[in-house]
């Protein structure tokens, strides 16, 4: 099964509150021993978008993208250290035109995907 993805700049738009994402992001590395500066990345991270999250510290976050361990990234151009530069839906599950299944659906859906 192919899937499509279509990148939107995160500059540009944001996906709707609560939609599971595949979010780009960009940043630096810490150092490795001996060297200046870490090297910069660029890779993508399944997070879900949220129009208002409270850290664990208490600290109010709106529009901002959320990864499985709750470390809150901004939108491209506002202060964060990783930035999203770009978001895109992630694809329903095989055969389905949704992102999650619960209960006895989901063995029926999985049973019926794998045949």
């Amino acid at each position: 099964m192919d899937a499509v993805v279509e990148w939107v700049d995160a500059r540009e738009r944001l996906p709707r509150s609560g939609v599971p994402v595949a979010a780009a992001t960009s940043g630096r590395y810490p150092p490795e021993p001996g060297q200046a500066a870490g090297e910069d990345f660029w890779l993508v991270l399944p997070m879900y978008f949220t129009t208002r999250h409270i850290a664990e510290d208490g600290t109010e976050y709106r529009d901002c993208f959320v990864d499985s361990d709750r470390v809150v990234r901004l939108p491209h151009g506002r202060p964060c250290a990783e930035p999203v530069t770009h978001w895109a839906e992630l694809p329903a599950l095989p055969g389905m035109t949704v992102h999650h299944v619960l209960g006895e659906d989901a063995r029926t859906a999985v049973r019926d995907a794998m045949g």
